[in-house]
C-alpha cells in the first residue's frame, strides 16, 4: 500500500513539474513575442530600390508596367482627393488596399500612404516587389480574397524551384505565384458604396472560361514565360516578365478580333461589325466607370472627307444615392448600364447611313480602342493639373486594340 502510495506521489509530482514547465514555456513565450516588436513598414515591405541592385532586369521591367505607377498617376491622386472627400472617405486605408496592399499590415499609417500618393512623387511604394513576394497565402475565403504576409520575414516566396541561394534573403517556391489566386485581391471586384454583388465584378465569370478551363492562369498571358537572368549575372533560364502587359503593350492586339460586312442598298448603307472578345476576363475590366472601350466606325467619302461616324460604348455606368450618374464606384449604389464585353464574348454591332455619293469608293474604317478617359469636366481638368504632362497626359488618349479597314466600290 506504501508503495502504490508513494507512486502516487511521485506520479503526482511529475505531473506538476510537467504542467509547471509547460507553463514556464508559455510565459517564456509570450514574454518574448511581446519583446520582439513589430517591424517598421521600411523594415516589413522594403523598397524595391533595394532589389534593383540584384534583380536589374526584373526592376527596369517592372518600372514601365502599370503597377509601378498604382500610387504615382494623375488619375489615382484626383480620385483619391474625391474619394476622401467622400462618405467612403472616412475608411482611409480603402483604395491603397489595392493600390499599396501592405496598407493592411499597417492601418494605424493609413494617412501615410495619403500624404505619400498626394506629395506625387511617394518614396513608398504601391504595388512593387515585397507586396507580392512577401505574399505566403491567399484566403479565398474573403470577398475579395486577402493575403497573407509575415511581418518580419526574410524570405522571399516565388514560382522557381532552382532560385539562387544568396545572402540577400532567403527564397522559397510556393505554387501559388503560378495561380490566378495571387491576382485576385485586387483584380476580382471594387468597392461601392453599396453592395452590387456581381453587378460590379471586375473579371465576370472568368474561371468559367475556355482559356482557364484549358489551364491558363493570369499570368499565362500578363506574365508571359522569358528567357533571361532572374538576378545579376546568374545564368539564363526561363523568368516570368513584370511589365504585366495588357492595356500597356502588345498583349491588347490579341485582346480582340473584328469581322467587318459591308452591304450596299441603294441609298442605304449597313455595316455589321461581329466584335469578339478573346479574353477570359471583362473588357474592359472597368474600375472606375471612365474606363471604356469604344468600337468607332470612320466613313470617308470622295477625296477622304468623312462623311459618316458612330461608335458603340461598352464599359459600365454608376449611379450614386443622389439619383445623379458619377464615375466613382465608390459612390455607386446602382448600376444603371452595363455594355462591358463578357468574358470570350462575340457581340454584333450594326451600323446603317446613306451611300456615299458622288464617289466610285468608299472607305470603310472599324477600329476598336480603349478610350480615353471620361468624367466631370471638373474631375479631367484636375487629372490635367496633377500631369506634368497635361492634356497630353497617355489617359486623354486612346489606344489601338484593333483596326480594319476596307475599300469598298459602289458599283452595281
Amino acid at each position: 500500500m506504501m508503495g502504490r502510495h508513494s507512486m502516487g506521489v511521485k506520479l503526482g509530482i511529475g505531473a506538476v513539474i510537467v504542467a509547471a514547465l509547460c507553463l514556464s514555456q508559455w510565459l517564456d513565450h509570450a514574454l518574448y513575442a511581446q519583446e520582439v516588436p513589430k517591424p517598421t513598414l521600411e523594415k516589413a515591405f522594403p523598397s524595391s530600390s533595394k532589389c534593383k541592385r540584384c534583380h536589374e532586369r526584373v526592376f527596369e521591367e517592372w518600372e514601365t508596367s502599370p503597377l509601378s505607377k498604382s500610387i504615382h498617376s494623375p488619375a489615382f491622386r484626383a480620385s483619391l482627393d474625391a474619394f476622401l472627400a467622400s462618405p467612403a472617405g472616412k475608411d482611409k486605408a480603402l483604395c491603397f488596399r489595392c493600390h499599396a496592399p501592405h496598407v493592411r499590415e499597417f492601418p494605424e499609417q493609413a494617412q501615410l500612404f495619403i500624404d505619400q500618393a498626394k506629395a506625387g512623387d511617394p518614396s513608398l511604394d504601391g504595388v512593387a516587389c515585397a507586396q507580392c513576394h512577401l505574399i505566403k497565402q491567399v484566403d479565398r475565403t474573403k470577398q475579395p480574397p486577402e493575403p497573407k504576409y509575415e511581418l518580419g520575414s526574410k524570405t522571399l516566396y516565388g514560382p522557381y524551384k532552382d532560385f539562387v541561394q544568396n545572402l540577400a534573403h532567403q527564397s522559397m517556391e510556393l505554387g501559388l505565384f503560378q495561380k490566378s489566386d495571387l491576382c485576385l485581391n485586387c483584380h476580382q471586384s471594387v468597392p461601392s458604396a453599396a453592395n452590387l454583388g456581381k453587378s460590379n465584378d471586375l473579371l465576370g465569370n472568368w474561371d468559367q472560361s475556355k482559356a482557364v478551363k484549358s489551364g491558363k492562369e493570369c499570368q499565362s498571358c500578363h506574365m508571359p514565360e522569358q528567357v533571361g537572368e532572374s538576378a545579376n549575372g546568374e545564368k539564363k533560364r526561363k523568368t516570368a516578365n513584370h511589365t504585366f502587359p495588357g492595356r500597356i503593350g502588345k498583349l491588347r492586339q490579341e485582346a480582340a478580333k473584328l469581322d467587318v460586312q459591308t452591304k450596299i442598298e441603294g441609298d442605304k448603307t449597313i455595316v455589321t461589325v461581329k466584335v469578339q472578345s478573346l479574353v477570359p476576363h471583362s473588357l474592359p475590366t472597368t474600375h472606375p466607370a471612365w474606363a471604356s472601350v469604344a468600337l468607332e466606325l470612320d466613313i470617308k467619302g470622295k477625296n477622304l472627307k468623312t462623311v459618316f461616324t458612330d461608335k458603340r460604348v461598352y464599359g459600365r455606368v454608376y449611379q450614386d444615392a443622389k439619383g445623379q450618374k458619377t464615375s466613382f464606384d465608390f459612390e455607386a449604389v446602382k448600376v444603371l448600364e452595363d455594355t462591358v464585353l463578357k468574358p470570350e464574348e462575340t457581340r454584333v454591332e450594326t451600323f446603317t447611313f446613306p451611300t456615299p455619293k458622288d464617289t466610285k469608293t468608299f472607305d470603310v474604317e472599324v477600329t476598336l480602342n480603349y478610350a480615353p478617359i471620361t468624367g466631370p469636366a471638373s474631375f479631367l481638368q484636375r487629372v490635367e493639373a496633377e500631369s506634368s504632362k497635361g492634356s497630353q497626359d497617355p489617359v486623354f488618349q486612346s489606344i489601338e486594340i484593333v483596326k480594319f479597314a476596307a475599300n469598298i466600290s459602289t458599283a452595281k
